[in-house]
């Protein structure tokens, strides 16, 4: 279970939240949504331990994140943003990446069932990044995520950019993947489908 208490933070002079209190109970989802500059992303980020709260605690089972071994914490706690972010040359070497910090041998098959998953072939595996388009791009980065599931998902916008169908189609993994293994899902959207499907819903608002 995942614990927000009391959390505030601001940027210069503009409050972005205050007070800010909510639970997502394990297996369940929550979606953000609000105004641009509200201060969602920067919650994710919190959540992610990209940044470190001004006031108020976050907890997890009982326990402070802070208190919680940072690489360890990163395994549980995945963060996927709009833009997914890509290194190296090729897919492969993205997607080799969950392995090597487990320290466990790269499972190519593994990998090969994700991109289906995804919607993309297996020879995307030996395919220069520089090549992909937005959507391909967002589709790996989100791979990359889930190729170990974590305990918690964070996902910034990640439909941004994809058309419908294969907006469905993710979601539609992502969904499968939480019923099977009953992660919690925080996720923050503009989008208005997405929005009416979601069952659980906090609405941020801006503040100065």
């Amino acid at each position: 279970m995942l614990v927000v208490n009391n959390l505030s933070y601001k940027v210069g002079s503009k409050i972005l939240f205050h007070n800010l209190n909510f639970t997502v109970k394990s297996g369940s989802s929550l979606l953000l949504t609000g105004p641009s500059g509200s201060g969602k992303s920067t919650i994710l980020k919190l959540i992610a331990r990209l940044v470190v709260p001004q006031i108020g605690t976050i907890q997890i089972d009982g326990k402070n994140i802070t208190d919680l071994p940072i690489e360890t914490y990163r395994r549980k706690v995945s963060y996927a943003t709009q833009s997914a972010q890509l290194f190296g040359h090729k897919v492969a070497d993205n997607l080799n990446l969950p392995f090597i910090i487990r320290n466990q041998p790269i499972d190519i098959r593994k990998q090969e069932k994700g991109l289906d998953l995804m919607g993309l072939t297996q020879d995307y595996l030996q395919k220069p990044i520089s090549e992909l388009s937005g959507g391909e791009r967002q589709r790996v980065g989100l791979l990359r995520n889930l190729l170990f599931v974590p305990k918690i998902l964070l996902l910034d916008e990640i439909s941004t950019g994809l058309d419908i169908k294969t907006k469905n189609k993710v979601w539609r993994v992502i969904y499968q993947l939480q019923s099977k293994n009953h992660f919690s899902l925080i996720s923050i959207s503009h989008d208005q489908e997405e929005i009416a499907q979601a069952k659980n819903i906090l609405r941020i608002g801006g503040g100065n």
